[in-house]
């Protein structure tokens, strides 16, 4: 309990609650309706996942600037399968997941095989998808899928509960179960913490990658769904404002850039707090931008107190030198 008190999960969650409330008050109350909660956390959902789709990248010390091209083009695959070929829901849900989870794949196998940096093969495939998601949906908005779809995209439990954020949480346990508690996932947090010393104990660095990034694409494919049931319509604009939010929510969250942490806690509690931002501009009537400016100051003094903080952890452990040995004797 110590170690939580003192954690920066812990530090976020005060973060949450003082904002909420300052909120509250802004808003005379209003915050606190049922209606309000619910648009609150309806608009979290995707936010947590795309979090997610880029910490467990960043834990194996990747980069996937392609978060949004994947759940785009997803979701536009989805909404097309629906209604222009008339494939049933199910189905099509499944192969829109399916195709973000092989996009994810594609990612890990070309960043292995190639041995580039994943920021430039995810720029790479970013660009790729964004084009053929273009190619699939043009200029027009896709909306004519099930209404029982779009009715459990609005639908809540006790009115205030969004079922898309409860799938959300349950993607985020999962997560966490199997990053903390399997193999794998184990494996995956040590190829990215020290991949020499991964290696050395038998573990495959480049298994881990392909893992960590079909991990990502496969979270993704949840969010497509998520945003093909929440949303008006499909687009070929879905997807493209998902780059900063998915970086802020882990490395807010407390996620290392070099790798070998998992921090879903902390990327779920950053994710409200990004929301917070928003929602603050709205009641306070401010520009658009200042959300991004406030999100990315909030990302870069995250990144420099990280920074100091492993700097600081590296010299705590580094061994003191032996007294130096005279003539004689040891001094």
């Amino acid at each position: 309990m110590s170690r939580f008190v003192r954690s920066t999960e812990m530090t976020l969650l005060a973060i949450c609650v003082v904002f909420f409330v300052f909120l509250v008050i802004a808003s005379h109350g209003e915050l606190l309706s049922a209606n309000s909660l619910r648009v609150l956390l309806q608009f979290l959902a995707v936010p947590v996942l795309i979090g997610l789709a880029q910490m467990v990248v960043l834990a194996v010390g990747q980069l996937n600037l392609a978060v949004g091209a994947i759940g785009g083009f997803a979701a536009a695959a989805t909404a097309v399968l629906m209604a222009d070929h008339g494939v049933p829901a199910p189905l099509a849900l499944l192969i829109g997941f399916l195709l973000a989870a092989v996009a994810g794949l594609v990612n890990g196998v070309l960043v292995v095989l190639t041995r580039i940096n994943g920021f430039i093969v995810t720029l790479a495939t970013m660009t790729v998808l964004t084009g053929v998601q273009y190619r699939i949906v043009g200029t027009r908005t896709v909306d004519a899928y099930p209404q029982a779809l779009k009715d459990f995209g609005a639908a809540a439990l006790f009115g205030v509960l969004p079922w898309i954020f409860v799938v959300a949480l349950i993607v985020a346990g999962a997560l966490s179960v199997l990053l903390r508690r399997t193999v794998p996932g184990r494996q995956l947090l040590a190829s990215g913490g020290n991949p020499i010393a991964a290696r050395l104990s038998g573990i495959s660095n480049d298994r881990s990658v392909i893992v960590a990034h079909t991990l990502s694409g496969a979270v993704l494919g949840v969010a497509a769904i998520l945003t093909v049931a929440s949303s008006p319509g499909v687009n070929k604009s879905i997807g493209g404002d998902w780059l900063l939010p998915s970086f802020a929510a882990p490395i807010i969250g407390g996620a290392l850039l070099t790798g070998g942490s998992a921090v879903v806690l902390g990327t779920v509690l950053a994710a409200f707090i990004v929301r917070f931002v928003d929602t603050a501009r709205a009641e306070f009537s401010l520009e658009p931008s200042w959300v991004n400016f406030v999100v990315g100051a909030v990302v870069l003094g995250s990144v420099v107190l990280g920074q100091l903080r492993s700097r600081r952890q590296q010299r705590r452990t580094v061994v003191k030198p032996p007294d130096a040995v005279v003539a004689g004797g040891v001094s």
